[in-house]
């Protein structure tokens, strides 16, 4: 155990490896009965010490949760904790480590920070770890501002809690040794998206320094008014459905989501994220931040094989369908299916569904990494293609296989058989260590040249330079990209 003093009072976690970790600290008061559906509100400070050796409560979600991550913490609709990791010997020193905040992906419908183990990375690079949780699914993300305009905002309420944590670590996490001038905010999948929505919300600008967004989508749509379909389903007039939710258990929410689907995610709402990514980045030119930018070779594997329907055809002309309007910022994906078929006579409709993943987080990347560029502060864009040897091989560079290696998970003996790599290659070891190193690079600098890897340039729009990260990594041009972006309609 230990036990340091911050300015919220006492606070007590657990020694590990020259790393402390303090679990489930509260950053929100609980947004339950009034709260629901609206802003968070900051956590006032504890009295006495605060034991912080359990987890923090995860969202409310369905089962299973994320397959091969822990499921630590309790489900509950109170869900607004943090975990930071920092080194043992951070909050006795200087508060000068950067700082690198985690948010987790999952569809915006599943998953916990309290999966992610940053005492690797903390005892790596000399920086302090965290890890946040936040509303999802309907809680989290279904708007309401149609009904009331004391309801603006919600569809991204989710996106509301991760900014107040970061809020959070602005004013608290010099207390464990974190440099609060120096903040990195990282995710995946839909972590990815909530850092491209964060980089799009003008009320978290000043809040960070450098952004990584892994396999992440943008914000390109407003929300879907989907509250007459919520009140028919409920067998209600649309007039009563607030008065109703606010009536109801988050179970009995939950419940209503998994029957319905209706949940949402990554919007322009409006109050919240207020424009493009791509555009935020524009407007705020050099007073941007350095951004990071990359998607895996097969994203898709992982999603058809976690799929319930087999009949891709279908799996196809519905979730495909929106997977595609969400690739071309919300126009029309007719023609650009009909393109992939044409273009791949002899796929499937599983393969050409497995496609337009790979192509969703891959035009999202390059267009917000080539605006960081533009724009000034610059931008990063890389490529995981290190092969799984899982399944026999089936699902490739899938997505989420490049998480471990971010975290550099492989070299603590322990977690050895996480993600869907092999921890005892060699292969595997040196290139989780290479781009880990890239990764605490820039967070420290803002520049991911580490000497580790290639010599990355910046992504810009004539020699679109990515980095292709494998058995032997190596800068590719514009060659890496050009079919899919004729695809797309890009120049």
């Amino acid at each position: 155990m230990t036990t340091i003093k911050t300015r919220l009072g006492a606070v007590r976690g657990i020694s590990n490896n020259n790393v402390d970790v303090f679990r489930g600290i509260r950053f929100a008061e609980p947004p339950v009965g009034t709260r629901r559906f609206r802003s968070p509100v900051a956590a006032e400070p504890w009295k006495g010490t605060f034991d912080a050796t359990e987890w923090g409560n995860r969202s409310l979600q369905a089962p299973p949760q994320q397959p091969g991550l822990p499921e630590q913490g309790e489900l509950s609709e109170d869900c607004l904790f943090l975990t930071i990791y920092a080194p043992a010997s951070a909050s006795t020193g200087e508060a000068t480590r950067p700082v690198l905040v985690w948010i987790h992906g999952g569809a915006f419908i599943m998953g916990s920070g309290n999966g992610y183990d940053g005492s690797e990375l903390a005892n790596q690079g000399d920086v302090v770890v965290v890890t946040v949780n936040y509303r999802l699914g309907m809680l989290g993300f279904f708007d309401l501002s149609g009904l009331d305009p004391s309801f603006a905002g919600s569809a991204s309420n989710g996106i509301r809690d991760q900014i107040l944590a970061l809020e959070w670590v602005r004013d608290n996490i010099a207390d464990y040794g974190g440099d609060a001038n120096n903040v990195t905010i990282f995710g995946e999948s839909a972590g990815g998206a909530s850092i491209n929505c964060i980089l799009a919300a003008s009320e978290a600008d000043g809040l960070y320094h450098r952004a990584i967004a892994h396999s992440g989508g943008t914000p390109s749509m407003p929300p879907l008014d989907r509250t007459n379909e919520l009140a028919g389903h409920l067998n209600i007039d649309v007039d009563n459905l607030t008065d109703t939710l606010a009536a109801m258990t988050g179970e009995e929410i939950l419940a209503v989501q998994m029957a319905t689907g209706l949940a949402g995610g990554s919007v322009i709402d409006g109050t919240v994220v207020t424009r493009s990514t791509a555009a935020a980045m524009s407007e705020r030119g050099a007073s941007g931040v350095p951004y990071i930018a990359g998607s895996n070779h097969d994203e898709g594997t992982l999603f058809t094989m976690m799929s319930q329907d087999n009949d891709f055809e279908k799996v196809l002309s519905s979730m495909g369908r929106n997977l595609a309007r969400s690739t071309l910022d919300g126009a029309d994906p007719t023609a650009y299916i009909d393109v992939l078929r044409s273009e791949y006579p002899d796929a499937s409709a599983k393969e050409i569904y497995e496609t337009i993943w790979v192509d969703m987080f891959r035009r999202a990347s390059i267009n917000n990494a080539e605006a960081a560029s533009t724009a000034g502060p610059g931008g990063w864009l890389y490529r995981f293609d290190l092969r799984s040897k899982l399944a026999g091989g089936a699902l490739g560079a899938t997505h989420a296989s490049e998480i471990a290696f971010t975290f550099n998970s492989y070299a603590a003996k322990e977690l050895q058989g996480i993600g869907f790599h092999d921890g005892r290659d060699p292969i595997v070891k040196q290139l989780a260590h290479d781009w880990s190193n890239t990764v605490l690079a820039f967070a420290r600098t803002g520049n991911p040249n580490s000497g580790d890897l290639p010599d990355w340039p910046r992504y810009e729009q004539f020699s679109r330079q990515s980095l292709v990260l494998d058995a032997e990594s190596r800068i590719a041009g514009a060659e890496l990209d050009q079919r899919h972006r004729g695809l797309w309609g890009d120049d």
